[in-house]
């Protein structure tokens, strides 16, 4: 893991009206490193994790990524070049429907990294391996269970050889027995020299891949420490009761 950052935020405020999500968050993620996000459900979890690419736009402080300054300044180019850096897995798998698996993966290489068709499907039949169903290449989407559906769009996000890969609640949808084959997939690209920021539910996941936990509750970055220290030993009062409410 390199000691250099590549995600700095400062002070970073959200608000929906009257109703503050973020209230002065500050993170230092360094390249390569693993957070786990966790909390509650409406602490602010996803609106952190889509601040960094701009799909959530923020209304205070500041926020630097792989270098770009992200505001409402950020030129169109910048955005669009952090955006190709960055893979986003949603919950909903966001697939297109009208075309093959084998498609949905090759289109944004083709559109975004100027690849011939025959270098992106290349690149999406290695990608496909990876996740483990190449031989669902040519199926289309709603053909394919809810765990191959979401290892399709795990699959699509790396087609652009991201260097940060955010994940927001990516199992919350899924049936319980899919869960394992996508947190497999995650936990093998966890491995990779690749900066993943990951909001979940999934605690193993938490125990055995972060690098650090952080913890968000009303829109405050509550705590973050190693996953040793925060399942084994939580500073915060608020950490120690969501940790006997789950665990």
């Amino acid at each position: 893991m390199s000691e250099e950052s590549i995600i700095q935020t400062k002070d970073v405020t959200v608000s929906f009206g009257d109703f503050q999500a973020l209230k002065g968050i500050n993170v230092d993620i360094k390249q390569g490193e693993i957070i786990v996000v966790l909390g509650p459900s409406g602490s602010g979890k996803s609106t952190f994790i889509r601040t960094l690419n701009r799909l959530q736009p923020h209304d205070g402080g500041e926020i630097v990524v792989d270098g770009i300054q992200i505001n409402e300044d950020t030129t169109v180019s910048d955005l669009k070049q952090l955006r190709s850096d960055i893979g986003f897995v949603f919950q909903q798998f966001n697939l297109f429907p009208h075309i093959t698996v084998l498609e949905n993966i090759a289109l944004a290489p083709q559109k975004v990294r100027g690849m011939s068709k025959e270098e992106a499907e290349e690149v999406a039949m290695k990608l496909l391996e990876r996740v483990g169903i190449p031989e669902q290449k040519n199926k289309y989407p709603a053909a394919l269970s809810g765990g191959q559906q979401q290892r399709v769009a795990i699959a699509r996000a790396l087609a652009m050889d991201p260097k940060i890969m955010l994940f927001d609640e990516p199992t919350s949808a899924l049936d319980p027995e899919m869960i394992k084959e996508v947190l497999d997939v995650m936990i093998d690209l966890a491995k990779r020299d690749i900066t993943m920021i990951v909001v979940t539910h999934e605690m193993g996941f938490a125990k055995e891949v972060g690098d650090r936990i952080m913890f968000f509750d009303e829109g405050h970055l509550v705590e973050e420490s190693t996953p040793d220290v925060f399942f084994d030993n939580p500073k915060e009062d608020r950490s120690k009761l969501f940790l006997e409410q789950i665990l």
